[in-house]
């Protein structure tokens, strides 16, 4: 499965449409620890341009701290989950926790 993560130096950003860039994480339940990561710079900001843009690298999955209910919803017509509230932690550290079922959110930090 292939994960997206937007980031900001090295750690989630909290405002999913305006990182610096997306960690793309390829990572497999049965091997948690053979995660494959590399990243993207995004194209500008444009309401409703990334989740094309992420379903054509092979995304599946989304995790981000806040995302608009806007942009949740054109993510789930691309047929690509979304988890908001997120921590801001490291790429590897999210995705791992979300495989072993151990991914703590909390609030969507968008309000729009």
């Amino acid at each position: 499965m292939k994960f997206a993560i937007p980031v900001t130096g090295d750690k989630l950003c909290a405002h999913f449409g305006h990182c610096e860039k997306f960690a793309l994480v390829d990572a497999d339940r049965s091997k948690p620890l053979a995660m494959q990561l590399s990243f993207v710079t995004p194209p500008p900001h444009e309401p409703g341009l990334l989740p094309g843009w992420l379903e054509k690298r092979g995304v599946r999955m989304v995790i981000a701290g806040g995302m608009g209910r806007r942009a949740q919803h054109l993510f789930a017509e691309y047929g690509l989950e979304v988890v908001v509230g997120a921590p801001p932690e490291s790429p590897e550290k999210l995705v791992s926790d979300y495989l072993d079922g151990s991914l703590q959110t909390g609030e969507n930090t968008c309000d729009h």
